[in-house]
């Protein structure tokens, strides 16, 4: 019976731990890590709402009463897709306040960005 809802429990797992990290960390390379660790977990929450138990895939066999949906997966594919090139803008992002502030320390940057 447990068995049955253990993906749910990684989910909810991976979604504390990413937003805690986020929430708690002050260097911008760890929050955008916490970040990629929630946006995981919705996806094999995604991914593992869609399974269909003895479901094939959608071609039309002899046989075969039960299918599969393809498009969970393909939304995830394309949602992995987009989650890469946002990270990759993020760090692009973050390089630059590096290079302009001197810290990635969300608190270096406040102080200096402080007015006098």
């Amino acid at each position: 019976m447990m068995a049955d809802y253990y993906n749910y429990l990684v989910v909810v797992l991976l979604m504390t731990l990413g937003l805690y990290i986020v929430m708690t960390q002050g260097n911008l390379v760890k929050k955008l890590i916490g970040l990629n660790v929630f946006q995981t977990s919705v996806f094999i929450f995604y991914i593992s709402t869609a399974k269909v138990n003895g479901g094939t895939a959608p071609i039309v066999i002899d046989g075969a009463e039960l299918y599969s949906n393809p498009l969970p997966q393909v939304l995830i594919l394309t949602a992995i897709v987009v989650g890469i090139a946002t990270m990759a803008l993020a760090l692009a992002l973050v390089l630059r306040i590096k290079r302009a502030y001197g810290s990635v320390e969300e608190d270096v940057i406040l102080e200096q960005d402080k007015p006098c």
